[in-house]
């Protein structure tokens, strides 16, 4: 932690704000779903689907200003971390009739190539991949909450399809999560000085960089977009904090039309029209609309 902060102090940054588990700055938390909002049955019900609503971490990145009176000053700027995809796993500790789950079951196509079968959830929306051995894994999630929410439910239609299903073994597997920052990247020259970024042009845009403190994998363009793919939430966005001062160091310069939109954010709000009069027309005066 000591070289993070003596890295991030030298890049003219100041550190990473830190957030706990379920909460964030400003004041803003994470959306999760509580397991009594929706019954168990609610599984089978049949419409079109509810797109979920992305868990969105804010991350305060403050830039160190040089002198608190210059005109082109940067505005504090802010990384929204987008959760897109949390994959679990669990066991229900019994055999499991993949026929029988196929013709009594809701939402389910069976998959006899694959030897599995997949069951649908409305709320929260996840999909299930269910083997006979008992084990199921859930994609669709975007926390961490919402992934043991789906998996509960899933676990409780199997015990309504009559198997004896018990919730046993969840993980968390793996976690998506996208942000971007707020200046571009110079990649190449970012790849050639860190010996864990890998890039090949002719195969992916990004350079592909791995972190082991926290494990995770991080794909970064030269939009300042970034793809980080870890074990957890938290692990997301502590790879988030780790690599920013890395490709600070290697951002874009600002171009004239940055400061110019930089520009007409800093504007004064033009003021208001003057409200409008009513005006009466008497019956000579009808002609002329005529």
């Amino acid at each position: 932690m000591f070289d993070m902060a003596t890295l991030i102090q030298e890049n003219g940054i100041k550190e990473l704000s830190k957030a706990s588990h379920n909460v964030v700055n400003h004041g803003m938390t994470t959306h999760a779903v509580a397991s009594h909002m929706v019954p168990d049955h609610e599984y089978c019900e049949a419409g079109k689907p509810e797109p979920p609503e992305p868990q969105c971490i804010d991350t305060d990145v403050a830039m160190v200003q040089q002198d608190p009176k210059e005109e082109d000053e940067e505005e504090t700027p802010e990384i929204d971390i987008m959760i897109n995809n949390v994959v679990c796993s669990f066991s229900v500790k019994c055999h499991l009739n993949l026929r029988q789950i196929a013709l009594n079951g809701v939402n389910v196509e069976f998959r006899r190539e694959n030897g599995m079968v997949t069951m649908k959830l409305r709320r929260p929306y996840t999909t299930a991949s269910i083997w006979s051995s008992g084990r199921i894994t859930c994609t669709g999630a975007t926390s961490e909450d919402q992934a043991k929410v789906a998996a509960r439910r899933y676990a409780r239609a199997l015990q309504k399809l009559g198997f004896q299903a018990r919730f046993r073994n969840f993980r968390v597997v793996n976690v998506l999560g996208t942000c971007r920052m707020p200046f571009g990247i110079r990649i190449i020259a970012f790849s050639k000085k860190y010996k864990e970024a890998d890039y090949e042009p002719e195969l992916h845009p990004g350079v592909t960089y791995k972190l082991y403190n926290p494990k995770a994998t991080l794909k970064i363009f030269s939009t300042g977009g970034v793809t980080i793919t870890a074990r957890s939430v938290s692990d997301v966005q502590s790879a988030v904090e780790r690599i920013f001062p890395l490709v600070y160091e290697f951002r874009k310069p600002r171009t004239t039309a940055d400061d110019e939109l930089l520009r007409q954010k800093r504007a004064p709000a033009a003021p208001a029209d003057d409200p409008m009069h009513l005006v009466t027309l008497s019956d000579d005066d009808k002609d002329a609309w005529e």
